[in-house]
């Protein structure tokens, strides 16, 4: 074979691979899926809202829903999105004077998000008109569209979190936010 032959198809499946993995990148219309995509504990956390002067600014609460040992979880926004998805965003806060271990309980009892750890997955959300309860998304592996990898909350500290729901209908303008361990709450859709 002749080299530059070889050296020209190689460059060629260099170029064509590397752009490939180009492709693979973020920058794709998300609504443009109709699954949510895994993502990493990284990926999962929210922005921080910050103001000018780089300190994050308060973001308008939804409702406060009141756990054991001082827990709280203030949900700030509940987004549908044109995929069919519902996000759900808040803050997870230790208002007790002691650290406090975040509980499995959170998690729920299924067995496929049990063995993914701590994390939100057991948040559901009921609409009593339609009749219809709403669990947390999974992934293909069974791990919750949540925020996970939930230990121990400190004193006074708190944590952004998210949950992904398949939206409920358009005309479902309220539902009940249930959490095990939490206090329910109504959470007003727009």
């Amino acid at each position: 074979m002749n080299a530059s032959y070889v050296r020209g198809g190689f460059i060629a499946f260099a170029v064509a691979a590397s752009l490939t993995v180009a492709g693979c990148g973020t920058d794709a219309d998300p609504k443009a899926t109709d699954k949510p995509k895994p993502t990493t504990q990284s990926a999962q956390q929210p922005p921080a809202t910050q103001t000018d002067g780089g300190a994050e600014s308060p973001a308008e609460t939804l409702f406060v829903a009141k756990g054991q040992k001082g827990l709280e979880l203030a949900v700030t926004s509940a987004e549908r999105d044109a995929g069919g998805f519902l996000t759900i965003r808040g803050e997870l806060k230790n208002t007790s004077g002691s650290t406090q271990i975040i509980s499995s309980r959170l998690s729920g009892d299924e067995t496929e998000v049990v063995k993914h750890g701590n994390s939100l997955g057991g948040a559901t959300l009921v609409d009593s008109l339609g009749k219809k309860r709403y669990y947390v998304l999974r992934d293909t592996d069974g791990r919750p569209l949540t925020t996970s990898g939930l230990a121990n909350l400190g004193s006074g500290k708190a944590m952004p979190v998210f949950m992904q729901f398949p939206a409920p209908p358009a005309s479902t303008t309220e539902v009940s936010f249930q959490l095990p361990t939490f206090e329910p709450a109504t959470l007003k859709l727009s």
